[in-house]
């Protein structure tokens, strides 16, 4: 704790709060004028045909609703750094090589992915393919971002990170396919949570709000504004992505979440806690994945009446908005934990 007391003072938390504030406005009205521009593009969301038949409902809500939050959290944490820097004298600069490379080149990595998912979009609505990219051309996107990030850690010297109740482990050139496959599996996780109205960005929201937190126990003062500012925008976001959305995040935003979401547990040096504060990701891929095995061990049955989970859940009768309480409330005691074991480990 004695990192948050010593750099979180009453004056830096207040600047943070407001960084916050601001990018949830930004994100929130920039919804009104950005959503029907995408309604006269025709930017609507095509629903795949093995999708949940009330889904067809959804059929043209404008995607790549994303830009809000991706615009409003580079936006606003860009004008943060120079507020703090140069009118309120909070030195964001002062750090490490390495705090900064994670700082910055994380925040990279995932407008990167973001930019990867606007592409994965753009196939789907104007090439009217509804898969978007292949397989291969997203994996080879999303490794090739991960092959720089990573080694943008490891040349910074990021080969250690803290492991719960072990302490410090160093990976050395092992950091970069671990770091990889963080960022990879993590997008990935993300990308399949978003199947519902609000529920990833709810999910992603509350996850932030732990990045806030633990990026000030730990000290990392440019991780907690960088975490304040996405959870802004994220909540901007879901004024207009709440059942029923009125906008699609798309892969464009879910894309950047993974990325950004990664990028905040390498930030702080603890990307172990990616289990516990994104415990829906990893259990909303694992549902298809055993969904997928299941399937061919048996020779056809399911194990879920759909996948992902969420999906099982809603031909389950529960309703959206049942959905999205309960995996957030979910989320939050997993971040709870995380917490905990950041504090007591």
């Amino acid at each position: 704790m004695k990192g948050m007391i010593e750099i979180m003072d009453i004056k830096t938390m207040t600047a943070i709060a407001a960084s916050a504030v601001a990018a949830f406005l930004i994100a929130a009205l920039a919804g009104r004028k950005v959503i029907p521009f995408l309604l006269r593009l025709k930017i609507g969301q095509t629903i795949r045909e093995i999708g949940p038949a009330w889904h067809k409902k959804k059929q043209g809500t404008p995607t790549m609703g994303g830009i809000l939050f991706i615009g409003s959290s580079v936006l606003t944490f860009s004008a943060a750094v120079a507020v703090f820097e140069f009118i309120l004298k909070i030195r964001i600069f002062r750090a490490t090589q390495l705090t900064l490379t994670s700082l910055f080149g994380g925040l990279l990595m995932a407008v990167l992915c973001g930019a990867l998912g606007f592409a994965d979009d753009y196939i789907k609505v104007v090439k009217k393919r509804n898969l978007g990219l292949t397989a291969r051309q997203k994996l080879f996107g999303q490794l090739l971002v991960a092959l720089g990030y990573a080694s943008s850690l490891y040349m910074a010297g990021g080969t250690s990170v803290e492991v719960p109740f072990l302490g410090y482990v160093d990976f050395g050139i092992w950091i970069i396919p671990f770091a990889m496959f963080a960022v990879v599996s993590m997008s990935n996780a993300v990308n399949i949570t978003d199947g519902i109205d609000g529920l990833c960005g709810t999910v992603s929201f509350f996850a932030s709000l732990f990045f806030i937190v633990a990026a000030g126990i730990k000290g990392y003062l440019g991780q907690s504004l960088l975490a304040a500012v996405t959870a802004g925008a994220i909540a901007g976001f879901l004024v207009w992505n709440l059942y029923p959305a009125r906008v699609i995040m798309g892969d464009t935003g879910a894309l950047f979440l993974g990325g950004i979401i990664t990028a905040f547990a390498f930030g702080i040096n603890q990307p172990f806690l990616l289990v516990f504060v994104g415990i829906i990701y990893i259990v909303e891929v694992l549902s298809v994945s055993l969904q997928v095995l299941y399937f061919k061990a048996t020779h056809g049955k399911r194990l879920f009446k759909m996948a992902p989970l969420h999906h099982h859940l809603e031909m389950s009768d529960w309703s959206e908005n049942k959905i999205v309480v309960v995996f957030s409330l979910i989320t939050l005691a997993g971040s709870i934990a995380a917490a905990a074991i950041l504090i007591y480990a």
